[in-house]
């Protein structure tokens, strides 16, 4: 239950008046979104991030003088200075956790992709020429601002690959036969893999990056793509968003239709021909570290948050991480032994055959 009082003298406060609060569907975090609906007719989003999700700064800044805006609020105002189309706010309460943005209506990519196939090409099209457009814009940004003070350093990036081997591996559905266990020999080799991949990733060149920039968090709205869900944004990889969204859990993309979509961003950049092959490299080389840490997150959220919505998504994510494996063992001695391993590890998912979501539920 939701004290929704402080929403309504939120609205209150811009001389508007609340006809009705309906609540509206979330993805995997803590936060509420509801749909008000206005006595002249309007509608708006309003977001509730509970108390104890809130970051500190804001809940505990009285007498501090260390408060800083939520990341979601300084990032959007940094996204609108820079011409990149995120919700329009109308009015905030942080200490209350309540923000009113605009309501962008109902249609992810996803939904409209899911209705509309023939847009697919286009529409990705033009999702990565607004990223491409979007990473020139924040390619300096305020020493002050969020986003430079985290990163994919090695040590996130190392984290998400212990979260995929907890939940990704050793993991099992107790109901079902387990694949044989991942041996004292092969535990021994993945953690060096795994530091290594951790390293390489961290030490490519940084920029800004959404974070989760997928079909999930881009609203379309007539003839726009519009950004939500960039609270997360750090510094990293500049293909992290393109893998993210090229090599989406819930998009079906194949090996051609991703190797268009990159020569485009290529384009876009202006990049010449020898850095057209190191984005390619690159884009594999993450998409190995973020896939397998989305099949482990998936899990995950299932176990922990009791919510088996993605679990149909972790033998895909595999099988993305499986191809992309593929093509880097015929030049990467690690990622030839990665492949080895998760292969004896995940047979089912892995070695081609993708298992039934339903495996890997609690």
């Amino acid at each position: 239950m939701v004290d929704l009082h402080p929403l309504e003298a939120l609205v209150a406060s811009t001389g508007r008046r609340v006809a009705s609060v309906e609540p509206m569907p979330g993805g995997a975090s803590s936060r509420l979104y509801f749909r008000v609906r206005l006595a002249d007719g309007a509608s708006w989003v309003a977001m509730f991030v509970p108390g104890g999700d809130r970051p500190e700064e804001i809940v505990s800044a009285a007498g501090r003088g260390t408060a800083r805006r939520w990341p979601f609020l300084e990032i959007l105002e940094l996204l609108t200075e820079r011409g990149v189309r995120v919700p329009r706010l109308f009015a905030e309460s942080a200490s209350d956790g309540w923000l009113l943005v605009e309501d962008l209506g109902d249609e992810t990519l996803d939904a409209r992709l899911a209705s509309h196939p023939e847009e697919r090409t286009p529409r990705y099209r033009q999702a990565v020429t607004d990223l491409c457009r979007a990473q020139g814009a924040l390619a300096s940004l305020p020493p002050s601002s969020v986003v430079t003070t985290r990163a994919f350093d090695y040590d996130l990036l190392r984290r998400e690959l212990d979260h995929f081997r907890e939940w990704g591996l050793d993991a099992r559905d107790p109901a079902s036969p387990p694949p044989p266990p991942v041996g004292a020999e092969d535990r021994s080799s993945l953690e060096g893999i795994f530091d290594r991949l951790a390293r390489r990733v961290a030490d490519l060149p940084r920029s800004f990056v959404h974070r989760d920039y997928q079909s999930r968090n881009l609203m379309v709205v007539g003839a726009e793509l519009v950004w939500i869900d960039f609270q997360d944004a750090l510094l990293g990889p500049r293909v992290y968003d393109l893998v993210a969204l090229l090599h989406d859990s819930y998009q079906d993309l194949d090996d051609a239709f991703v190797s268009a979509r990159l020569e485009e961003y290529a384009a876009s950049a202006g990049l010449p021909e020898e850095a057209r092959a190191e984005l390619v490299e690159q884009f594999d080389l993450v998409a190995v570290q973020r896939k397998l840490k989305d099949a482990g997150r998936f899990v995950f959220i299932d176990r922990v948050k009791h919510n088996p919505s993605f679990l149909p998504y972790v033998s895909p994510t595999l099988d993305k991480v499986r191809r992309t494996l593929d093509r880097l063992s015929e030049r990467d001695a690690d990622m030839a032994a990665l492949r080895a391993i998760l292969e004896r590890a995940l047979p089912e998912h892995v070695g081609g055959h993708p298992r039934p979501p339903g495996d890997f539920a609690a």
